[in-house]
Order: structure tokens, then sequence, then C-alpha cells
């Protein structure tokens, strides 16, 4: 049996067949197994915390204090980053800056959309 693919408007794995259509019970986006979806194509997309799809030049919120290595100086919750970029084929991480700290690769599930 072939592998179910992940949904290709929310990226989640929890997808299964309902006759000749899969379907994302996260989501509940249907598409036919040889569509793919969307118009996006493969890049994969790049979500906050909530759920929010965030895009190259957005400002996102810390929501934890973050320890960052290689700086003796922690991420504080509420440190805003301006103008992130997204991580070529990477739905998990964006890079960006702090007022304080520079060149910071950030996982998306300690930031939320400003």
């Amino acid at each position: 049996m072939p592998a179910i693919p992940a949904c290709p408007q929310c990226g989640l794995e929890n997808t299964y067949a309902d006759g000749a259509l899969l379907v994302c019970a996260d989501c509940g986006h249907e598409w036919a197994p040889g569509e793919g979806g969307d118009a996006a194509g493969d890049a994969p997309v790049v979500r906050d915390v909530n759920g929010n799809p965030l895009a190259a030049g957005d400002t996102v919120v810390v929501i934890k204090d973050l320890k960052v290595k290689g700086s003796s100086i922690p991420l504080k919750q509420g440190t805003v980053i301006r103008n992130i970029r997204l991580v070529e084929d990477d739905a998990e991480h964006i890079e960006g800056h702090s007022d304080r700290i520079r060149d910071l690769v950030l996982k998306t599930c300690f930031l939320r959309k400003a």
C-alpha cells in the first residue's frame, strides 16, 4: 500500500483516503491523489505556533524565553523579530535577528505572527 502524502494545504500528516479523494482530518482539505492540492507546488507552508502562515518579511514575536547557543544573552518572551527570512525547503525554521542578537535561526513553534 502506498504511503498517503501530507496535506498540501496545511502540511500536516493526518490524512486519509476517502474513496477517490484524499482528505486532511485537521483542516478538511480534499484533493485527488495526482493533483497535489494547491498551486503552491512543492514549497512547504511555514506556519507559526497558532497556525498562521508566515512569509518572508513578516514580523514575529517570541512566545517563550529561549537560550541562544553561542551567546550569553537569552531571547526573552515578547522579543520582536522583524523582517524574517524563510529557510528553503524547511517549514520548521526561519532566519532573522533581534535588536541585540544577529543571525538567528529559530523554530516556528516558539513564534507567533505579530
